[in-house]
């Protein structure tokens, strides 16, 4: 959907087209609102907080809304000990965790093997490395990953060496931009429009979204109303 298109959209659900009042919306008002609920929409289909409570990959809906987002990038890692670290903090786009691949390989066995990464915490660490069920198996093919200062931590408690790592992970969705608008938090002006990356019955989703969050700033309650339960009831 162009930029265009979203802009009338917005003035037809608050009811201010051709409005020459002192409401009159403003660009930035309508970038900011929507870049807002683009967000809020993208953590609760990941979350599963949507009205069919539908996490991500859930569903057919879920898999293919989200499919945009989803990014594998390679992973470089570095041996810490009875971890391995990587060597880089999380990508600036960086939403949501997803997974991580990794190969292994012991002294007995050169021949890399895949191993299956579970997310931890970082509080059960010692619980995890103890535990006979749960702690960093070779010949099972299976180990633990946690998140801590930006970075991710791949257990091996020495008993293997990881190589050829990669990381899934949701990214932000894009932000839009209206060319000559100007932001007023860095004063900048927009040079080129910038489009929703999102099919159109997403950004129709995300418009009652934006709506009913600028409707509640105005203290508009029929239309906030209305943005809130359109935006849910078609998720």
């Amino acid at each position: 959907m162009n930029n265009t298109t979203l802009q009338l959209k917005y003035k037809q659900r608050l009811n201010k087209i051709a409005s020459n009042d002192y409401d009159n919306i403003e660009c930035w008002q309508i970038v900011e609102t929507f870049n807002k609920a683009q967000i809020e929409w993208a953590r609760r289909q990941i979350r599963g907080s949507n009205i069919f409570q539908d996490g991500d990959e859930e569903s057919r809906r879920r898999i293919d809304d989200l499919q945009k987002l989803l990014i594998e990038t390679p992973l470089s890692i570095l041996d810490k000990g009875i971890y391995y670290e990587s060597e880089l903090e999380l990508p600036e786009n960086y939403f949501e965790y997803k997974r991580v691949d990794v190969f292994a390989k012991d002294e007995c066995c050169e021949e890399k093997r895949p191993m299956t990464v579970y997310l931890a915490e970082e509080d059960n660490r010692a619980l995890l490395l103890r535990d006979e069920h749960m702690k960093p198996n070779f010949l099972w093919a299976e180990t633990f990953s946690t998140l801590i200062s930006n970075k991710i931590r791949i257990y091996t408690n020495n008993d293997f060496a990881l190589s050829n790592a990669s990381l899934t992970y949701y990214r932000f969705p894009r932000l839009i931009e209206i060319e000559g608008c100007t932001d007023p938090y860095t004063t900048q002006v927009s040079v080129a429009n910038i489009e929703s990356e999102f099919k159109d019955d997403i950004v129709e989703l995300i418009i009652d979204e934006a709506v009913s969050i600028l409707a509640g700033d105005y203290e508009s309650g029929n239309q906030y109303g209305r943005g809130t339960q359109g935006a849910e009831r078609n998720n």
